[in-house]
């Protein structure tokens, strides 16, 4: 089938074209710069644009017979909601009128976990559980919430198969900004990691892509699945980057009360319209234990569990061979 593409470009958007295309898909991926796509395969077409524009949208969507909209925006220096709203609200709009004006009937939404409610190592969350403190907070996880029930509307629809994929933490490869992967680039290569008390649940993108291409035609429409892996703190991570780069390193703990110290700086910061990305929300995001279960996913999407150690090494060689860092100790030259 060919489908339409948004966010093609990002890390989750690279892999989940790669997945498309191993599955024998064809693929219409809207980008601002088709430059910014890293594959050049006949059965991709570019479509220069923007999915905040109707125009644009509607002619990269000709001749699809499904969509999945992973574009989105995580820029955490943003000083209002606004922005969010416009971007991950209105852009998910856009998406569902052109599907409706199109008769796509087969829909797969990219949201977040933070739109769930997080639990701990004793008690694993599932897609029953309500946003918490601090997400209910983020201007981020509100705007990809509000998108959520827009296409839980749209799965009301008759004839209509509406899947929400939840991704938790990703790493791997193609990880173009850096996005997620900034955060094993902060601590490469240095004996000393600082480290909060929180935790998240980290997966493979490789993983969550093949959630999302299965989620086209599996999975329960209007409903929501968690694609995640392994619950693991900060500390943890950390460790095991050290255990896969070869580097020694010690990982020191940040106690709770510093690290909210920095985010009220963050806050006067912002207050006085400076666009730092640190806020007391974002640091109190950092100190919780953000564990998730994915059976429901691994279950009904068939989505794999591929071990973290892999997905931070395919991170730092990803890295490694596009000049951000250089080659650890344990990988081929690039």
């Amino acid at each position: 089938m060919r489908v339409l593409l948004t966010g093609a470009n990002g890390l989750l958007g690279h892999n989940i074209i790669k997945r498309l295309l191993e599955q024998g898909h064809e693929v219409n991926a809207i980008v601002r710069n088709a430059k910014s796509l890293l594959f050049n395969d006949e059965r991709i077409r570019v479509f220069e644009g923007s999915f905040l524009d109707y125009n644009d949208l509607h002619k990269a969507a000709q001749g699809c017979v499904a969509t999945i909209h992973a574009a989105a925006t995580t820029d955490m220096s943003q000083l209002h909601y606004s922005y969010f709203e416009s971007v991950i609200v209105q852009g998910s709009k856009n998406v569902i009128d052109v599907c409706n004006d199109l008769d796509i009937k087969d829909i797969v939404y990219v949201s977040s976990a933070n739109t769930i409610g997080y639990g701990s190592a004793e008690h694993l969350a599932d897609e029953s559980e309500p946003m918490q403190w601090p997400f209910t907070q983020s201007f981020y996880a509100v705007a990809k919430s509000k998108a959520e029930k827009l296409f839980l509307e749209q799965s009301q629809r008759t004839v209509c198969h509406v899947v929400i994929i939840n991704p938790c933490f990703m790493l791997g490869p193609y990880d173009t900004k850096p996005s997620s992967g900034a955060m094993l680039l902060a601590a490469h290569r240095k004996y000393l990691a600082f480290a909060t008390k929180g935790g998240k649940n980290y997966v493979h993108v490789a993983d969550v892509a093949a959630a999302v291409v299965n989620a086209l035609t599996m999975g329960l429409n209007g409903n929501r699945y968690i694609a995640g892996n392994e619950n693991i703190s900060m500390k943890e991570l950390y460790t095991l980057q050290r255990d896969v780069s070869g580097y020694p390193r010690h990982v020191m703990l940040v106690p709770t009360f510093l690290a909210k110290c920095v985010g009220i700086v963050g806050n006067i910061l912002r207050k006085c319209h400076v666009p730092v990305s640190f806020s007391s929300i974002n640091i109190s995001q950092l100190c919780v234990q953000e564990f998730y279960s994915s059976h429901k996913a691994i279950d009904e999407l068939q989505m794999p569990q591929t071990p973290v150690e892999k997905a931070i090494g395919d991170s730092l060689q990803w890295f490694a061979q596009t000049g951000k860092t250089r080659p650890t100790k344990k990988m081929p030259q690039p």
